[in-house]
C-alpha cells in the first residue's frame, strides 16, 4: 500500500474579470472517481490544502445534469460524504514529498483562484516532477502548474505534453467571456504542449511521469493511468 497525496483548493470562489466572486471549490467527480480507484487498489489518501483549510465543494458539481441524473448525483454525493480525509486535511506547507508515492491534483474552478499563484504548491510540483513519481493533474487543476516557476524564471512544465480544461469547454460553461484568463491560453504561454480533445469527452495525456486530464470525465481514466505506473 502506498500513500497518495491529494492537493486540493482552499478557495470557495473564483474572482471574475468584473470583480464578481463566483462561488466554487473542488469538483466532486474529480475527487470521488480517483479516490475510489486508488482506495480500491489498497492505497491510502492524504488531503493537503493551503493553510490546512477544509476544501470547499463546488455545490454545482452535485447537480443532476453533471452526474447523469438524480440517481447519479445522489451516488456521488453519498460517496463524497464518506471521504473522511477531506474533513481532516494537512497543511500544504507541511507536506514532505518523500512520504508519498503519488501526487494528485483534482480540479474545479477553485485552483484558478489559489493554487495558480501558490508558491508552496509550485515548489511541490517542481519537486514531484523531478522525482519521477506519478504526478496527476486534472481539469482546472493544471492552473497550479502556472506557479511552478524555476530559478531561471521559466516554468518546470515547459515542453511537456499535457491537457486541461479547454477554451471551448470554458466557453460552453458561459464563463469564458468574464474570465480574467483562460487555462488553455496560460498553459500555452508557459511553453507547455497543450493537447486539446473533444469538449467534455475523456482526454488523458501522459508525458513521462506527468498524467493530465482535460475535464471531469477524464478524472477516472487519469487515475487508471496513475495506477498503471504504480503497478
Amino acid at each position: 500500500m502506498s500513500k497518495i497525496l491529494f492537493v486540493m483548493t482552499g478557495a470557495d470562489h473564483w474572482t471574475l474579470a468584473d470583480g464578481t466572486k463566483r462561488p466554487t471549490g473542488f469538483w466532486a467527480e474529480e475527487v470521488v472517481a480517483p479516490y475510489q480507484a486508488f482506495t480500491a487498489a489498497g492505497h491510502e489518501i492524504v488531503v493537503a490544502t493551503p493553510g490546512g483549510v477544509v476544501p470547499p465543494l463546488d455545490q454545482g458539481s452535485l447537480a443532476p445534469q453533471f452526474n447523469g441524473g438524480e440517481v447519479g448525483a445522489k451516488k456521488v454525493a453519498d460517496a463524497l460524504a464518506a471521504i473522511d480525509e477531506i474533513q481532516h486535511p494537512i497543511r500544504l506547507e507541511d507536506v514532505d514529498l518523500a512520504d508519498y508515492a503519488v501526487v494528485f491534483y483534482p480540479g474545479g474552478h477553485g485552483p484558478m483562484e489559489d493554487l495558480a499563484v501558490d508558491a508552496t504548491s509550485g515548489r511541490l510540483l517542481i519537486h514531484a516532477l523531478a522525482s519521477g513519481k506519478p504526478l496527476g493533474v486534472v481539469c482546472h487543476a493544471p492552473a497550479a502548474l502556472l506557479a511552478a516557476t524555476t530559478a531561471d524564471g521559466g516554468n518546470a512544465f515547459a515542453g511537456y505534453r499535457l491537457t486541461g480544461f479547454s477554451n471551448a469547454e470554458e466557453t460552453q460553461t458561459g464563463l469564458a467571456a468574464n474570465a480574467k484568463w483562460l487555462l488553455q491560453d496560460r498553459l500555452v504561454e508557459i511553453g507547455a504542449d497543450y493537447q486539446e480533445g473533444e469538449p467534455w469527452a475523456p482526454n488523458v495525456v501522459v508525458d513521462r511521469n506527468l498524467i493530465t486530464g482535460q475535464n471531469p470525465a477524464s478524472a477516472g481514466p487519469a487515475a487508471a493511468e496513475i495506477l498503471k505506473k504504480l503497478a
